[in-house]
Protein backbone atom coordinates (compact mmCIF):
# COMPACT_ATOMS: atom_id res chain seq x y z
CA UNK A 1 0.00 0.00 0.00
CA UNK A 2 1.19 3.42 -1.03
CA UNK A 3 2.17 5.85 1.94
CA UNK A 4 2.66 9.20 -0.21
CA UNK A 5 1.15 12.26 1.10
CA UNK A 6 -1.51 14.08 -0.17
CA UNK A 7 -2.88 17.80 0.77
CA UNK A 8 -6.67 18.32 0.22
CA UNK A 9 -7.81 21.99 0.82
CA UNK A 10 -12.04 22.02 0.83
CA UNK A 11 -13.95 19.28 2.42
CA UNK A 12 -16.88 20.20 1.23
CA UNK A 13 -20.00 18.44 -0.27
CA UNK A 14 -17.93 17.07 -3.11
CA UNK A 15 -14.06 17.64 -1.51
CA UNK A 16 -14.92 15.67 1.65
CA UNK A 17 -15.82 12.55 -0.52
CA UNK A 18 -12.69 12.82 -2.71
CA UNK A 19 -10.56 13.16 0.22
CA UNK A 20 -12.01 10.16 1.51
CA UNK A 21 -11.27 8.26 -1.57
CA UNK A 22 -7.61 9.18 -1.13
CA UNK A 23 -7.63 8.04 2.34
CA UNK A 24 -8.84 4.29 1.50
CA UNK A 25 -6.49 3.86 -1.03
CA UNK A 26 -3.81 4.24 1.21
CA UNK A 27 -2.77 7.55 1.05
CA UNK A 28 -1.72 9.91 4.32
CA UNK A 29 -3.87 13.19 3.88
CA UNK A 30 -2.83 16.86 5.41
CA UNK A 31 -6.04 18.50 5.29
CA UNK A 32 -7.34 22.30 5.31
CA UNK A 33 -10.96 23.42 5.62
CA UNK A 34 -12.21 27.22 7.19
CA UNK A 35 -15.02 24.95 8.68
CA UNK A 36 -13.80 22.73 11.36
CA UNK A 37 -16.42 20.95 11.48
CA UNK A 38 -15.42 19.99 7.83
CA UNK A 39 -11.84 19.33 8.91
CA UNK A 40 -13.15 16.95 11.80
CA UNK A 41 -15.28 14.67 9.65
CA UNK A 42 -12.20 13.72 7.18
CA UNK A 43 -9.45 13.58 10.17
CA UNK A 44 -12.11 10.91 11.90
CA UNK A 45 -11.67 9.27 8.67
CA UNK A 46 -7.83 9.16 9.13
CA UNK A 47 -6.35 12.52 7.97
CA UNK A 48 -3.88 14.80 9.72
CA UNK A 49 -5.31 18.80 10.40
CA UNK A 50 -3.26 21.63 9.18
CA UNK A 51 -4.24 25.30 9.95
CA UNK A 52 -4.06 27.39 6.79
CA UNK A 53 -3.31 26.11 3.40
CA UNK A 54 0.38 27.51 3.41
CA UNK A 55 0.93 24.52 6.18
CA UNK A 56 -0.92 21.80 3.75
CA UNK A 57 1.81 22.84 1.59
CA UNK A 58 4.46 22.45 3.67
CA UNK A 59 3.62 18.55 4.07
CA UNK A 60 2.31 17.58 0.72
CA UNK A 61 3.95 17.60 -2.83
CA UNK A 62 0.15 17.66 -4.43
CA UNK A 63 -2.01 19.50 -3.22
CA UNK A 64 -5.73 19.27 -4.70
CA UNK A 65 -8.45 22.04 -4.34
CA UNK A 66 -12.24 21.26 -4.11
CA UNK A 67 -13.45 24.94 -3.59
CA UNK A 68 -17.01 27.41 -4.35
CA UNK A 69 -16.24 30.08 -6.49
CA UNK A 70 -12.79 31.54 -8.52
CA UNK A 71 -12.28 34.43 -5.23
CA UNK A 72 -11.97 31.86 -2.84
CA UNK A 73 -9.34 29.67 -5.12
CA UNK A 74 -7.27 32.59 -6.11
CA UNK A 75 -7.39 33.29 -1.95
CA UNK A 76 -6.24 29.48 -1.32
CA UNK A 77 -3.32 29.67 -4.16
CA UNK A 78 -2.03 33.36 -3.98
CA UNK A 79 -2.71 35.14 -1.20
CA UNK A 80 -1.29 34.87 2.40
CA UNK A 81 -1.44 32.20 3.93
CA UNK A 82 -1.98 30.31 0.35
CA UNK A 83 -0.31 27.04 -1.33
CA UNK A 84 2.00 29.47 -3.05
CA UNK A 85 3.67 30.12 0.60
CA UNK A 86 4.32 26.44 1.24
CA UNK A 87 7.62 25.00 1.37
CA UNK A 88 7.25 21.33 0.09
CA UNK A 89 4.48 21.71 -2.52
CA UNK A 90 5.03 21.27 -6.49
CA UNK A 91 1.89 20.63 -8.42
CA UNK A 92 -1.82 22.04 -7.14
CA UNK A 93 -4.81 20.23 -8.89
CA UNK A 94 -7.33 22.16 -8.86
CA UNK A 95 -10.95 20.19 -8.60
CA UNK A 96 -13.22 23.34 -8.87
CA UNK A 97 -15.36 24.46 -11.44
CA UNK A 98 -13.74 28.13 -11.25
CA UNK A 99 -13.28 29.46 -15.22
CA UNK A 100 -10.44 29.46 -17.66
CA UNK A 101 -9.63 32.87 -16.94
CA UNK A 102 -9.06 32.19 -13.27
CA UNK A 103 -6.93 29.19 -14.20
CA UNK A 104 -4.62 31.22 -16.25
CA UNK A 105 -4.05 34.04 -13.20
CA UNK A 106 -3.18 31.30 -11.18
CA UNK A 107 -1.11 29.33 -13.82
CA UNK A 108 1.15 32.05 -14.25
CA UNK A 109 1.62 33.23 -11.05
CA UNK A 110 2.32 29.98 -10.02
CA UNK A 111 4.90 29.51 -12.16
CA UNK A 112 7.49 31.39 -11.09
CA UNK A 113 7.77 29.39 -8.04
CA UNK A 114 8.03 26.22 -10.05
CA UNK A 115 4.78 25.35 -8.86
CA UNK A 116 2.60 23.63 -11.74
CA UNK A 117 -1.21 24.10 -12.15
CA UNK A 118 -3.35 21.41 -13.49
CA UNK A 119 -7.27 22.09 -13.34
CA UNK A 120 -8.95 19.12 -12.91
CA UNK A 121 -12.57 19.89 -12.62
CA UNK A 122 -14.93 17.07 -11.90
CA UNK A 123 -18.55 16.23 -13.24
CA UNK A 124 -21.00 13.22 -11.43
CA UNK A 125 -21.96 14.53 -8.07
CA UNK A 126 -22.36 13.68 -4.78
CA UNK A 127 -22.84 10.47 -5.77
CA UNK A 128 -20.20 9.96 -8.16
CA UNK A 129 -17.78 11.79 -5.66
CA UNK A 130 -18.28 8.95 -2.94
CA UNK A 131 -18.31 5.60 -5.50
CA UNK A 132 -15.66 6.98 -7.57
CA UNK A 133 -17.36 7.00 -10.50
CA UNK A 134 -17.06 10.82 -11.43
CA UNK A 135 -15.81 12.26 -14.82
CA UNK A 136 -12.53 13.95 -14.19
CA UNK A 137 -11.61 16.94 -17.00
CA UNK A 138 -8.01 17.76 -16.63
CA UNK A 139 -5.43 20.44 -18.55
CA UNK A 140 -2.28 21.13 -17.43
CA UNK A 141 1.52 20.16 -18.44
CA UNK A 142 1.72 16.77 -19.51
CA UNK A 143 4.67 15.11 -16.60
CA UNK A 144 2.16 16.61 -13.94
CA UNK A 145 -0.59 15.19 -15.18
CA UNK A 146 1.37 11.95 -15.38
CA UNK A 147 2.36 11.97 -11.93
CA UNK A 148 -1.10 12.89 -10.60
CA UNK A 149 -3.55 10.46 -13.07
CA UNK A 150 -2.74 7.71 -10.30
CA UNK A 151 -4.24 9.91 -8.02
CA UNK A 152 -7.20 11.44 -9.68
CA UNK A 153 -8.11 8.07 -10.77
CA UNK A 154 -9.63 7.56 -7.58
CA UNK A 155 -12.01 9.87 -8.15
CA UNK A 156 -13.31 8.41 -11.92
CA UNK A 157 -12.52 8.72 -15.39
CA UNK A 158 -9.98 10.88 -16.30
CA UNK A 159 -10.13 12.97 -19.47
CA UNK A 160 -6.91 15.08 -20.73
CA UNK A 161 -8.19 17.71 -22.10
CA UNK A 162 -4.21 19.15 -23.13
CA UNK A 163 -1.56 21.09 -21.63
CA UNK A 164 -3.11 24.78 -21.70
CA UNK A 165 -3.95 25.83 -18.78
CA UNK A 166 -7.96 26.31 -18.02
CA UNK A 167 -8.70 24.04 -21.51
CA UNK A 168 -10.73 21.69 -18.66
CA UNK A 169 -12.83 24.44 -17.25
CA UNK A 170 -13.97 25.35 -20.54
CA UNK A 171 -15.14 21.54 -20.81
CA UNK A 172 -16.44 21.60 -17.67
CA UNK A 173 -18.58 25.28 -18.13
CA UNK A 174 -20.19 23.23 -21.21
CA UNK A 175 -21.07 20.63 -19.28
CA UNK A 176 -22.81 22.52 -16.34
CA UNK A 177 -24.05 24.73 -18.57
CA UNK A 178 -25.79 21.94 -20.48
CA UNK A 179 -26.93 19.83 -17.26
CA UNK A 180 -29.18 23.34 -16.58
CA UNK A 181 -30.76 24.14 -19.96
CA UNK A 182 -32.23 20.23 -20.46
CA UNK A 183 -34.14 21.02 -16.66
CA UNK A 184 -35.41 24.16 -18.00
CA UNK A 185 -36.53 22.14 -21.29
CA UNK A 186 -37.87 19.25 -19.33
CA UNK A 187 -39.66 21.38 -16.84
CA UNK A 188 -41.33 23.22 -19.56
CA UNK A 189 -42.25 19.89 -22.06
CA UNK A 190 -43.49 18.10 -19.01
CA UNK A 191 -45.69 21.13 -17.83
CA UNK A 192 -47.23 21.14 -20.75
CA UNK A 193 -47.80 16.94 -20.54
CA UNK A 194 -49.04 17.36 -17.28
CA UNK A 195 -51.89 20.18 -18.52
CA UNK A 196 -52.59 18.44 -21.15
CA UNK A 197 -53.69 15.32 -18.67
CA UNK A 198 -50.26 12.70 -19.08
CA UNK A 199 -48.77 11.00 -15.66
CA UNK A 200 -44.72 12.87 -16.27
CA UNK A 201 -43.73 9.72 -14.77
CA UNK A 202 -44.90 8.02 -18.04
CA UNK A 203 -43.80 10.96 -20.17
CA UNK A 204 -40.25 10.72 -18.68
CA UNK A 205 -40.23 6.86 -19.50
CA UNK A 206 -41.22 7.35 -23.26
CA UNK A 207 -38.63 10.67 -23.68
CA UNK A 208 -36.28 8.14 -22.06
CA UNK A 209 -36.74 5.52 -24.79
CA UNK A 210 -36.76 8.06 -27.57
CA UNK A 211 -34.45 11.25 -29.04
CA UNK A 212 -35.21 14.14 -26.56
CA UNK A 213 -33.56 11.98 -23.76
CA UNK A 214 -31.20 13.47 -20.97
CA UNK A 215 -29.91 14.23 -17.64
CA UNK A 216 -32.84 15.56 -16.33
CA UNK A 217 -35.68 13.14 -17.52
CA UNK A 218 -32.66 10.01 -16.82
CA UNK A 219 -32.30 11.33 -13.86
CA UNK A 220 -32.64 14.25 -11.67
CA UNK A 221 -36.42 14.38 -12.80
CA UNK A 222 -36.81 10.47 -11.17
CA UNK A 223 -34.65 11.51 -7.97
CA UNK A 224 -35.70 15.35 -7.23
CA UNK A 225 -38.99 16.46 -9.33
CA UNK A 226 -41.35 13.50 -9.49
CA UNK A 227 -41.09 13.26 -5.65
CA UNK A 228 -41.30 16.06 -5.59
CA UNK A 229 -37.91 16.74 -3.16
CA UNK A 230 -36.01 18.87 -5.11
CA UNK A 231 -32.65 17.72 -3.35
CA UNK A 232 -30.76 16.45 -6.16
CA UNK A 233 -27.79 17.37 -4.27
CA UNK A 234 -26.32 20.58 -6.15
CA UNK A 235 -26.98 24.40 -5.26
CA UNK A 236 -28.35 26.70 -6.99
CA UNK A 237 -25.95 29.27 -6.14
CA UNK A 238 -23.46 26.83 -7.89
CA UNK A 239 -25.33 25.91 -10.97
CA UNK A 240 -25.80 29.95 -11.00
CA UNK A 241 -21.97 30.64 -10.56
CA UNK A 242 -21.30 28.31 -13.06
CA UNK A 243 -23.30 28.72 -15.89
CA UNK A 244 -22.88 33.22 -15.48
CA UNK A 245 -19.03 31.53 -16.23
CA UNK A 246 -19.85 29.76 -19.05
CA UNK A 247 -21.80 32.29 -20.54
CA UNK A 248 -19.06 35.28 -19.69
CA UNK A 249 -16.51 32.73 -21.43
CA UNK A 250 -18.34 32.19 -24.20
CA UNK A 251 -18.84 36.04 -25.41
CA UNK A 252 -15.40 36.65 -24.38
CA UNK A 253 -14.61 34.44 -27.40
CA UNK A 254 -17.03 35.85 -29.54
CA UNK A 255 -19.45 32.67 -29.09
CA UNK A 256 -23.05 33.69 -28.93
CA UNK A 257 -24.64 32.25 -25.83
CA UNK A 258 -28.16 32.78 -26.22
CA UNK A 259 -29.44 29.87 -25.14
CA UNK A 260 -27.06 30.30 -22.11
CA UNK A 261 -28.06 33.50 -21.12
CA UNK A 262 -31.90 31.92 -20.60
CA UNK A 263 -30.44 29.38 -18.58
CA UNK A 264 -28.53 32.19 -16.26
CA UNK A 265 -31.71 34.31 -15.96
CA UNK A 266 -33.66 31.07 -14.77
CA UNK A 267 -31.02 30.26 -12.29
CA UNK A 268 -31.54 33.81 -11.01
CA UNK A 269 -34.76 33.81 -10.41
CA UNK A 270 -34.32 30.09 -8.90
CA UNK A 271 -31.95 31.60 -6.40
CA UNK A 272 -33.73 35.03 -5.41
CA UNK A 273 -37.23 33.13 -5.05
CA UNK A 274 -35.65 30.05 -2.98
CA UNK A 275 -31.56 31.20 -1.99
CA UNK A 276 -28.52 30.45 -3.00
CA UNK A 277 -28.72 26.91 -0.79
CA UNK A 278 -31.60 25.16 -2.08
CA UNK A 279 -31.53 22.57 -4.99
CA UNK A 280 -30.63 23.75 -8.71
CA UNK A 281 -33.91 21.68 -9.56
CA UNK A 282 -35.90 24.29 -7.98
CA UNK A 283 -35.95 25.54 -11.02
CA UNK A 284 -38.58 23.23 -11.91
CA UNK A 285 -40.83 25.15 -9.53
CA UNK A 286 -40.88 28.23 -11.12
CA UNK A 287 -41.78 26.66 -14.26
CA UNK A 288 -44.67 24.77 -12.10
CA UNK A 289 -45.43 28.30 -10.73
CA UNK A 290 -45.97 30.01 -14.12
CA UNK A 291 -47.83 26.98 -15.35
CA UNK A 292 -50.10 26.68 -12.75
CA UNK A 293 -49.10 22.76 -12.27
CA UNK A 294 -47.20 20.34 -10.63
CA UNK A 295 -44.81 17.70 -12.11
CA UNK A 296 -45.83 14.64 -9.58
CA UNK A 297 -45.47 10.99 -10.56
CA UNK A 298 -49.06 9.23 -10.47
CA UNK A 299 -47.35 6.29 -9.32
Amino acid sequence: MTTTVVGFIGLGRMGAPMARRLIEAGHSLVVFDARAEAVEHVVAAGAQPADSPAAVADAAEIVFCSLPNPKIVHQVALEAGGVAEGSKVRILVDLSTTGPSMANTVAAALAPRNIAWVDAPVSGGIKGASTGTLAVMVSGPAAAIAEIEPLIKNFGKVFNCGEQAGAAQVVKLGNNMIAAGVILLSAEALAMGVKAGIDPAVMCEIINASSGRNSATQDKFPRAVLPGTFDFGFATALSYKDVGLCVDEGEALGVPMVGGSLVRQMLAVTNAKYGPDSDFTNMVRIIEEWAGVEIRSRK
